[in-house]
């Protein structure tokens, strides 16, 4: 029985972002369901949620935003999904800022500035800061930021190293990495009435091989001690 139970495994499709925070609560998960190991599978939203499209075994899927996981349900590939958690996107400059960038206005001065792809969630978070900011300062600063945009990676995880080897002046990131890579990067905020708050979701999917197990992991995202966790990590 033994031998039986230590060959469980629960496979969790998580976005980047969670990687900390999830690897903590896999932890503890574990610690509540002897004999099962959590896998993580931790890269873009939308990159797993294509890859859950092709039939990739999986039993849990925590997205970075709504829409990946709003076409799963759709596509009748999930249960219904919960939002578990909140985070910030902010501006992440290389530890001694040698660009002086100090805010959104001094973006236009970066020579190389990373963001996501518009794909990918953190890449439309971006987007959404560059319309609002459009509106407010005009469309030349808009063009003028677009203008230093060296790269658009595939992931978070992609734009926070990035800045972080010094290949890049500036980059917009979550807050929760941002605080995970200090003092490699330095965080400064965004203006809060151009910045939209990213909303995580939370799904079992309706194929998991494990299905009583990929329900508890989502209950334990959504508990006190769950949350708890995730606050840790600087999510809200």
């Amino acid at each position: 029985m033994a031998a039986l139970l230590a060959a469980v495994q629960l496979t969790v499709f998580a976005a980047s972002s969670l990687g900390n925070a999830f690897q903590e609560l896999g932890a503890l998960f574990e610690k509540e369901h002897p004999g099962v190991t959590v896998a993580f599978n931790f890269a873009g939203s939308q990159e797993l949620r294509t890859q859950v499209e092709r039939g990739a075994r999986a039993d849990v899927f925590a997205s970075a935003d709504e829409r990946q996981l709003r076409m799963l349900a759709g596509e009748g590939l999930s249960e219904s999904p919960a939002i578990f958690a909140r985070n910030q996107p902010v501006l992440v400059v290389p530890r001694g800022n040698p660009a002086g960038v100090h805010g959104l206005l001094d973006l236009p001065r970066a020579r190389r500035i990373v963001v996501g792809a518009a794909s990918v969630p953190i890449g439309a978070y971006a987007e959404q800061v560059l319309d609002a900011a459009s509106a407010r300062y005009g469309r030349q600063f808009r063009r003028a930021v677009e203008a230093r945009i060296a790269s658009r990676e595939l992931n978070v995880r992609q734009v926070l190293a990035k800045v972080s080897l010094g290949e890049a002046d500036a980059g917009i990131v979550y807050r929760t990495d941002a605080l995970g890579a200090r003092p490699a990067v330095e965080m400064l905020p965004l203006p809060a009435e151009l910045t939209p708050l990213a909303e995580y979701p939370v799904a079992a999917l309706r194929e998991a091989p494990q299905p009583e197990l990929a329900r508890a992991f989502v209950r334990l995202l959504l508990s006190e001690a769950g949350r708890a966790i995730l606050a840790r990590y600087g999510f809200q």
